[in-house]
């Protein structure tokens, strides 16, 4: 490798290890419903039974499927007392749905909640990502008795995955520039990626290019979140409160998208539409060996550590709709 190469890395890992302090406030929402609480595992895990074990899979091929997944979020949604809405658009003579539910005031800036429950083909994506709708669900249950004082969407999209990845037809890309072209205010989205994954086995954890990984843990234990350089206001926001809960192991991350694979989510669509955003993960492939495969199933998640990561996000959103200075937007 030449001085060159070597200067690159050595940036990537100071980038990596390197986020900027963001000054937090306290919140003013009251706490989440004790009983919420106590079941939390176990909702959890029906919503990713169900989720994971619909035959024929929730992929873009099966549109009877997919269409049972955006009904049976919606029904979740109603069962808190929110009144959801499909925003649907139409692809090579199919129709997509992204399923949609508001808590809080009807007019003013939005805070973004989000997660994909379509699915990598015929497989039955447990992790990838109905854990990550399984999360979005609870998040709303949690918050659905407070009053926010900016509205909380609650979003979830199809098309995340292949042949639609990367493209326009991204349920998320869709409802990100629906908000941009009404101008809407966006205080940040938070996207939830695979949050169901972990382990104590020594060796558990990787990272991209090995080296990326010098100070990191190696065990797979802790959840993560992730944003670009510019985002680490919010990173910071973000993870400090999910630490303050004492909940779960937080690590975090503001750099470079295309270095570190940060940006391989629906959150990448409020980025191109001017805003902030988070993905909150396990790291994916990094740490699952499931990623894309039929063993990513129902029974090789942790309920118990999901409850964790879900109740300290459900913090960090608190902390986000209530904060008198929120992360600025990039727009």
């Amino acid at each position: 490798m030449n001085r060159w190469g070597i200067l690159f890395l050595c940036v990537a890992v100071g980038v990596m290890i390197w986020v900027s302090q963001y000054p937090g406030k306290d919140g003013s929402m009251p706490d989440v419903r004790a009983e919420d609480e106590a079941g939390l595992p176990q909702r959890l895990e029906a919503h990713v039974r169900f989720l994971s074990e619909i035959d024929p899979p929730r992929c873009y091929l099966h549109p009877d499927s997919q269409l049972r997944c955006a009904e049976y979020i919606a029904e979740q949604f109603r069962s808190v007392g929110l009144t959801p809405e499909f925003q649907e658009y139409r692809v090579d003579d199919l129709t997509f749905r992204n399923v949609i539910a508001r808590l809080g005031p009807a007019e003013g800036p939005r805070l973004v909640v989000g997660a994909h429950y379509d699915v990598c083909g015929d497989m039955p994506g447990a992790d990838d990502n109905a854990s990550g709708v399984a999360g979005l669900i609870e998040t709303a249950r949690l918050l659905a008795d407070t009053d926010p004082p900016v509205t909380i969407e609650f979003v979830s999209y199809p098309c995340e995955e292949p042949p639609y990845y990367g493209t326009k037809n991204m349920g998320s890309y869709r409802h990100a520039f629906a908000l941009k072209e009404a101008d809407v205010e966006v205080i940040a989205m938070i996207c939830y990626e695979m949050i169901g994954y972990f382990s104590d086995a020594r060796g558990s954890q990787s990272y991209p290019l090995g080296v990326l990984g010098i100070g990191r843990p190696k065990v797979g234990n802790y959840i993560g979140v992730a944003g670009r350089t510019q985002d680490r206001a919010l990173v910071r926001t973000v993870s400090d409160a999910m630490r303050a809960t004492g909940e779960i192991p937080v690590e975090h991350i503001a750099a470079p998208p295309l270095l570190f694979m940060i940006g391989m989510s629906d959150h990448r669509n409020y980025w191109k539409a001017g805003y902030n955003a988070v993905m909150i993960c396990d790291t994916a492939f990094y740490r699952n060996k499931n990623y894309h495969t039929a063993d990513d199933t129902a029974d090789t998640l942790d309920y118990h550590r999901m409850a964790q990561v879900v109740r300290a996000t459900t913090a960090a959103i608190k902390e986000l709709a209530t904060s008198s200075q929120p992360p600025a937007s990039s727009r």
